[in-house]
């Protein structure tokens, strides 16, 4: 199975309570950034440039708890930032699992190896490490020599322990796919569980990205040249155990539209809901409600927001893929094929 069975079943229950009850828009995954400082600067983020005045603040454990209970999401994914500099991190993730709720730990792997007996290995905890090539390639896009090699080691340290481990990998215009087939195979001799694909999204919104070594044209795709670039990610990466949901993949090949649901993947940081999307930013909201009811949401996407033209992060459309496939038999099945093999 791709994903382990208490979150195939967590994940099928509540999509059912949803539809019995009729609710039309609610979360799927809570992006919670308990911080906002890292430990290193990437060409692609751009986090660090949009909350420069509050990257010395950070979340407490009551209030990841209380917007956890506010959306009431069955998975968190905890970012920022680094989450694994987060002090009360092992705190945070104890009371996660303690309301039955599952985690992605999102890290860049620096720390990973030396914070990893603040844990404990379940099938509710995955830790996902970034790494977007091998060595020269990831080092490069994250500024600093050895990042690339200590990562690895921390995936090494991880999955000897007995935790599940995933890595997210974000095409760029740049990406030679034939690189990250090398990646994949490399990781998987160390037993990776999972790997997940995502296309670059164009922080237009900034004069330029975080790195001054990377300009924007050489990062960021047009959707046409998204669709290229997975097709032939698609064709060359199928052999490995993908993360990417078929839905999803029809979407990122242009074989298929989606709306967009970024209220299905909100996020939560020291300024409140952030809406009406993880990557762009308009406004910040008290509660996870209020988000929902002042966002227009028919005015986002391609066609209604020009900064949302080229976009098809996952954050976006990976829940659209799962409510279209909760609604087509046909998908439903697709998906259940696909998480069984």
């Amino acid at each position: 199975m791709r994903f382990p069975f208490s979150l195939t079943r967590s994940m099928s229950g509540y999509l059912l309570k949803k539809k019995l009850t009729g609710q039309k828009r609610f979360p799927l995954v809570l992006m919670l950034e308990p911080l906002h400082a890292c430990n290193l600067k990437c060409a692609g983020c751009g986090r660090v440039r949009e909350y420069a005045d509050t990257v010395g603040q950070r979340l407490s454990v009551e209030q990841c708890m209380a917007a956890l209970e506010d959306c009431g999401a069955p998975i968190v994914s905890i970012c920022g930032g680094e989450p694994l500099i987060y002090p009360e991190i092992q705190e945070l993730v104890e009371a996660i699992l303690a309301r039955r709720k599952h985690i992605y730990l999102c890290t860049n792997g620096l720390k990973l190896a030396e914070k990893l007996d603040l844990f404990r290995p379940t099938s509710r905890l995955f830790i996902n490490v970034h790494l977007d090539g091998m060595e020269t390639t990831h080092d490069a896009m994250v500024g600093r020599p050895g990042v690339f090699a200590q990562a690895v080691a921390g995936i090494r340290a991880a999955k000897a322990a007995g935790f599940q481990v995933c890595t997210n990998t974000t095409l760029y215009r740049e990406t030679d796919i034939h690189e990250v087939a090398v990646l994949f195979e490399y990781l998987a001799q160390y037993g990776v569980d999972g790997f997940m694909l995502s296309p670059a999204y164009g922080y237009e919104v900034f004069d330029q990205p975080c790195s001054d070594s990377k300009p924007a044209d050489e990062l960021f795709m047009t959707r046409d040249e998204i669709h290229a670039k997975f097709r032939q990610a698609e064709k060359m990466l199928s052999q490995y155990r993908l993360v990417t949901s078929p839905v999803y993949m029809d979407f990122l090949c242009g074989r298929r539209e989606l709306p967009c649901a970024a209220w299905a993947n909100p996020t939560y940081n020291v300024r409140g809901w952030k809406g009406p999307c993880y990557l762009v930013t308009d406004a910040h909201y008290p509660t996870y409600a209020e988000l929902v009811d002042a966002t227009d949401w028919t005015r986002l996407g391609p066609g209604a927001d020009p900064r949302c033209e080229h976009c098809l992060v996952h954050c976006g459309f990976e829940p659209s893929a799962v409510l279209a496939a909760n609604r087509s038999p046909r998908d439903m099945l697709r998906m259940a094929v696909w998480q069984m093999t």
